[in-house]
């Protein structure tokens, strides 16, 4: 029998019985009317519950929407409004702030443990108790008989309009058996093996973690671990004391632990870490070098896109070979450096990167198919980024193309939070982009034309974007402008606003 566990903060149970248990909650999925093919939403934090639900998804067949828990409640209704998701399984906490937005939805509550609720401060009064508990669901319900194929996770990013879109797999990624994908995700990318302990405090809600998490839970022996949120001392103890062999990180983590003092990073014992991956944002040369010479020669880089998938993969050899490569093709994904008029361009030339990868099969969207074709040339699909490949393959992104903004990971599109701001009567116009920043990789900033009468005043912008956007795509910071610049056509021209800021941060993204 198996020794291998899955275990968060709060509790710690045999990977058998993760599967037992997703069993029984596969059955009480399918009793309510959310089995195969039915989109359920899930608003959580990373809690072992999560895994359990995610695990009874897969044996149900159901299509998991991952929501951010930091979800306004405008952005929880428009995402479970396309998706369809008529089920909502969410922490007890988050329940009160989104009310508006599970009104007539079904909804499940789940119960967050002791040390989630210390994680985030917590109070037992801000537990909602009107709606049911999953566990009193899976335990009245037995294994369900005939188990489904499991489904790809339906995911939701924003487009250059920055409505949210959701990303449905078409082809080989929903007509086989979504786990066949995973395992090779976990065998070929994660080098996952018998006995492997993986550990992560990224957030669930976001497509990479969650990817990993998924394949690590289908490859049989291999034990996991989540943390609730990520505290640098607390991470590294449990490195230690579990004997962790593969992680996933970001650089922000990276960036918050490297500043730790020289006697706390000396004092744990990292010598059972064999992988460590990143991805979802820029990895500064720096600081790849740094966890390095820290860690050993065990980082990866990899290079995605939440429609295509993770496509390249970069070793520390590689990073330090050659300074910063996204490195070489993965999984059978290919790759093509087109120019303006959609001509393939040679080694060392700088364009737009359009990739293609059967293995996770194609995609729609599922509130704009149009934008879906539109980004497609001679088969492959536009990431919304420039780079070039080198002769041996290996590619290097030099810039964005869409007018995105990557903090702490997490994509935020400033089109989004100006047709929000745009609503306020106070704003005439408004230009939003990214602006470097030492720990997240990009800050957000909001240049504003103020309307007439208007006395500028930062607070009331943030007061008004609450319960609008979630925080984490609020501006960090603010200009008052007493016009924006614009090009001849009326667009803004945000790279004149933009310039100030990195002119000296010796990078563009």
């Amino acid at each position: 029998m198996s020794n291998a566990t899955v275990a968060d903060f709060d509790q710690q149970i045999k990977r058998n019985a993760l599967e037992a248990r997703a069993a029984q909650g596969a059955s009480a999925l399918t009793e309510i009317g959310a089995g195969a093919d039915v989109p359920i939403a899930i608003i959580m934090r990373n809690d072992l519950v999560q895994l359990e639900i995610m695990r009874a998804a897969a044996q149900a067949g159901t299509i998991i929407v991952a929501v951010n828990w930091h979800a306004a409640v405008e952005e929880v209704v428009a995402i479970c409004d396309d998706s369809g998701a008529q089920f909502v399984i969410i922490h007890r906490d988050l329940v009160d702030a989104l009310q508006f937005a599970l009104g007539g939805r079904k909804v499940i509550a789940v119960t967050p443990g002791p040390k989630l609720c210390a994680a985030y401060r917590i109070k037992a009064e801000a537990l909602n108790d009107d709606y049911i508990e999953w566990c009193d669901l899976v335990d009245a319900q037995g294994p369900l008989k005939n188990r489904e194929l499991m489904r790809p996770l339906m995911r939701y990013t924003s487009g250059s309009t920055g409505a949210p879109k959701g990303v449905r797999r078409l082809g080989s990624g929903a007509r086989k058996n979504f786990e066949d994908i995973l395992r090779r995700v976990g065998e070929e990318m994660m080098f996952l093996k018998s006995n492997s302990r993986f550990f992560t405090a990224a957030p669930i809600y976001h497509s990479a973690p969650s990817t990993l998490l998924s394949a690590a839970l289908v490859i049989e022996d291999v034990s996991i671990f989540v943390a609730p949120k990520f505290e640098p001392r607390e991470f590294l103890a449990t490195i230690e004391a579990q004997k962790i062999t593969h992680i996933y990180l970001v650089p922000t983590m990276m960036s918050r632990m490297l500043k730790l003092p020289e006697d706390v990073k000396e004092h744990y014992d990292l010598s059972s870490v064999e992988y460590c991956v990143s991805t979802g944002s820029p990895w500064p040369h720096d600081l790849k070098v740094a966890m390095i010479d820290w860690w050993g020669p065990v980082f990866w880089e990899s290079y995605g896109a939440t429609e295509i998938g993770f496509m390249t993969m970069a070793s520390s050899s590689d990073a330090l070979a050659k300074p910063g490569t996204a490195g070489q093709m993965q999984m059978g994904c290919t790759v093509l450096i087109l120019d303006e008029d959609g001509n393939k361009l040679p080694a060392g030339k700088v364009g737009e990167i359009h990739a293609r990868m059967d293995a996770f099969g194609g995609f729609t969207y599922s509130n704009d198919p149009d934008s879906r074709q539109a980004s497609e040339k001679h088969g492959h699909f536009s990431v919304g980024d420039l780079g070039w490949l080198d002769e041996d393959g290996y590619l290097f992104i030099t810039d964005r193309k869409k007018d995105m903004i990557i903090s702490g990971g997490a994509n935020i599109f400033p089109a989004e939070i100006e047709a929000v701001l745009m609503r306020a009567p106070f704003v005439r116009d408004v230009a939003v982009f990214g602006a470097p920043d030492p720990e997240f990789g990009e800050q957000v900033v909001a240049a504003i034309e103020p309307n007439d009468g208007w006395t500028p005043d930062k607070a009331e912008v943030m007061d008004f974007l609450t319960q609008k956007l979630a925080r984490f795509k609020h501006p960090r910071l603010i200009d008052f402008h007493v016009s924006l610049p614009r090009e001849d056509s009326g667009k803004i021209f945000k790279p004149r606003l933009r310039a100030p800021y990195w002119e000296n941060s010796g990078r563009k993204i």
